[in-house]
């Protein structure tokens, strides 16, 4: 088990990267970074855009690891850029796909399985920055079922691979 830290949370009901990167994406609500989310077993994070729906089980929320962002002058991008839900300090979780995690901010081990990467896209390059997409590859976050109910918050956590896929023979 790790200590680690959840940096920053975000639930979204809109979906704001529609059309063309080139058009910017689309207004949304100032409130989407949260410091409390509800997590909901086989459906994702309570109000957020793919909350329940079926197309997005396997993928109805995404973690990523602060380290992989760049960092800019003015401040590294955060959930808002990416899109991701739950941004993480302190653990590879690129490297976790095909792995059951544990994630405990306080109110008790939340479970997710970690079933894919979370490839950038071409919108990368338009809200973190030129090259983001390039730069995020391989380290774009995971996209995640969460196998349990219960609440994250950001701040202080610990963090287990409860899990791991088998290793090459």
């Amino acid at each position: 088990m790790a200590e680690i830290e959840v940096v920053e949370l975000l639930v979204s009901a809109a979906h704001r990267f529609g059309g063309r990167p080139s058009d910017g994406p689309a207004d949304g609500p100032e409130d989407e970074s949260v410091s409390r989310v509800e997590v909901r077993r086989g459906l994702g994070l309570v109000g957020d855009r793919y909350f329940g729906q079926p197309a997005h089980r396997d993928a109805a929320v995404t973690l990523m690891a602060v380290e992989s962002l760049p960092v800019r002058p003015d401040g590294s991008p955060g959930l808002r850029q990416t899109r991701r839900n739950i941004l993480l300090r302190g653990v590879d979780i690129d490297s976790c796909v095909g792995s059951t995690i544990a994630l405990d901010s306080g109110a008790g081990p939340v479970l997710f399985a970690v079933n894919r990467p979370a490839r950038p896209c071409a919108w990368m390059d338009v809200t973190v920055g030129p090259g983001a997409r390039r730069a995020l590859r391989d380290k774009g976050g995971v996209r995640c079922t969460p196998l349990s109910d219960g609440v994250l918050t950001v701040g202080r956590a610990t963090f287990e691979v409860l899990d791991a896929p088998p290793g090459p023979a």
